[in-house]
């Protein structure tokens, strides 16, 4: 009866964790890569939809929107193109700002033939994302958002050639900005301020990144997104743009190294150069309402004294989080920079890893078989340490009668049962937490391993073999609906694809193979989590239930391996199981 109850119980615990999963899921870790809604031609609405890990504008309408203000915002004139191998656009001569651009390397979805991510839009777009550099002048005019700049004719941003923009305010300054793009994604504006008057004039030189939040990735909190900067030396992933809201301005203690906004895979950053001559920057973040934010930088008040010339330079980092290419700018001077991936508390494990991943595909040039190869490295690395404590499980369960022996001899004494069972231990030369140890030495490593495929962009619309189009992206063939035959899409709580059923086989079967749990009601809850796990998994991505399936079939292996190397483990395990089902049957007789 007692047995009937707790299965029960757990069948409806169960139940109800399945069908919470949804909720809890879109709310903690969203789909990775929810496809692009199709454009429309209806007028904006509200949009309940769930930010994605991918980021981007998740209302068809507000796709519409877009499309049609880029048109009309892009067609006016009055723009600098700029063409690099990593970005392409162009800047707005109405206030300098650098409000069109485009990354080279990456598209937006998986399609062969669709455009590039587009990484910034022009104020006023339902995309809204731009940098600006300018002053704030005290007793004198400063150019600002409405200012109309001068560039020479036919000039063109490029990495060969650099453009200068000017502005003379008719008070005997002229303002400057000269700009210069790299291969990646970096490009350096020297903020000048030229006094040809008679008297000193003040001005403070800043530069921000202005974005809407419309756009952004899904919060979690091991993938964090919103505001990001280095200060002293030091990075901070925050504030959310929930908090910013709130807080209505934040303000970030010491010296600015560079401030922006980050999502999975893209970042945007303004990196003030701080040196003696220029002084350091303040950095701030701020709402501005209507789901807009802003990240200042702002350089010290300066004089310039008549005949003088103030210069202050800046970069703007707006691209892909690729590893090799902050790695790079860090070396190149900018603090910090390759910690702008979210590489959390193991970074010291996932490093490694993510470079033995990159190695792999380089080899492989197949993003899955380096995940497998990779999977397998690292299970046999770990191998050592998994023989070891299962060479120590083997000597507890060995002393197993002996331990039931003690415990029935003083059940009514558990003091002295507990000295006897320690005394025993030191006897056989057992240390009962031997087997933990190897357990917890590998729980960070695979979690640096999950952790890296999931911040990893190079795994973003890579291919595996057959339907498995991107590894970055959850299965597309769905059993219920007949992998697409059926005309409706299952919710992705029961969204199964044909790697979450595989998932749920190879756990089952490892399940399997583990000694049998004593109490019969945990022997049915773990049962069942294989059958758990596969729903729970479904909705991530194609990379992740890789890993975890050949992880899987790997344990399967080591597992039978080392009841050959421990038959008596095996044999205990096998006597157990007898001994149990001869109890039932009893019970069923009874």
């Amino acid at each position: 009866m007692n047995n009937q109850r707790n299965i029960i119980l757990a069948v409806v615990l169960t139940a109800l964790l399945l069908f919470g999963w949804q909720a809890g899921v879109s709310h903690f870790y969203p789909e990775a890569n929810k496809p692009a809604p199709v454009a429309q031609t209806t007028a904006p609405a509200a949009s309940a939809a769930k930010p994605t890990r991918e980021g981007g504008l998740l209302n068809a309408a507000d796709v519409a929107l877009e499309q049609q203000d880029l048109k009309t915002a892009l067609t006016k004139g009055g723009r600098v193109p700029i063409q690099a191998p990593g970005v392409s656009g162009s800047i707005n001569l109405n206030g300098a700002l650098l409000d069109d651009l485009v990354l080279n390397r990456h598209r937006e979805t998986v399609e062969k033939n669709s455009g590039p991510v587009r990484m910034f839009s022009p104020s006023g777009t339902p995309a809204q994302q731009f940098a600006q550099f300018g002053w704030v002048g005290q007793g004198n005019a400063a150019p600002n958002v409405n200012t109309v700049w001068t560039a020479p004719a036919g000039a063109k941003l490029t990495p060969a050639t650099p453009v200068t923009l000017t502005w003379d305010n008719g008070q005997g300054q002229t303002y400057a900005l000269t700009f210069k793009v790299d291969e990646n994604y970096m490009i350096t504006a020297n903020q000048q301020v030229i006094n040809k008057g008679t008297a000193p004039v003040t001005v403070q030189p800043f530069a921000f990144v202005n974005r809407t939040n419309r756009t952004a990735a899904a919060y979690a909190w091991t993938l964090r997104t919103g505001g990001i900067g280095a200060f002293d030396n030091s990075v901070v992933f925050g504030p959310k743009y929930d908090d910013l809201v709130t807080a209505g301005t934040q303000d970030q203690a010491g010296k600015v190294d560079w401030i922006g906004f980050t999502d999975v895979y893209w970042m945007s950053a303004v990196i003030p150069v701080n040196t003696a001559a220029n002084g350091k920057a303040t950095g701030s973040f701020r709402s501005l309402g209507n789901q807009l934010f802003r990240a200042d930088a702002v350089y010290e008040q300066s004089v310039v004294q008549p005949g003088q010339t103030l210069s202050r330079q800046t970069m703007l980092f707006a691209g892909a989080k690729e590893h090799a290419v902050l790695d790079a700018y860090e070396k190149a001077g900018v603090a910090n920079f390759g910690l702008a991936i979210d590489w959390g508390w193991f970074r010291w494990f996932e490093k490694p890893i993510f470079w033995l991943l990159v190695k792999l595909f380089a080899i492989t040039g197949n993003f899955g078989v380096a995940i497998i190869l990779l999977t397998a490295i690292v299970r046999g690395i770990m191998f050592p340490v998994a023989q070891r404590g299962f060479a120590s499980m083997a000597a507890m369960r060995a002393i197993q009668p002996k331990m039931k022996a003690i415990q029935e001899r003083y059940k009514d004494d558990k003091e002295k049962q507990q000295l006897e069972i320690m005394k025993l231990y030191k006897e056989e030369k057992v240390n009962p937490l031997a087997g933990c140890l190897p357990m917890f030495l590998q729980i960070p490593v695979f979690f640096a391993l999950y952790k890296v495929l999931n911040l990893a962009i190079e795994m973003r619309h890579q291919p595996f073999v057959l339907w498995i189009k991107d590894l970055s992206a959850p299965d597309p063939a769905h059993i219920l609906n007949l992998f697409g035959t059926l005309p409706f899409t299952p919710p992705a709580f029961l969204g199964i694809g044909v790697l979450a059923l595989l998932l749920g086989i190879t756990m089952y079967l490892q399940f399997k193979l583990n000694p049998q749990q004593m109490d019969p009601a945990q022997q049915q809850v773990f049962a069942l989590m294989p059958w758990f796990m596969m729903f729970i998994m479904a909705p991530f991505a194609s990379g992740l239930l890789v890993y975890w399936i050949t992880s899987n079939l790997l344990a399967i292996g080591q597992q039978k391996l080392l009841y050959v190397m421990h038959p008596q483990l095996k044999a205990q395990a096998d006597k157990e199981a007898q001994d149990k089902a001869r109890a039932r049957e009893r019970e069923k007789k009874a």
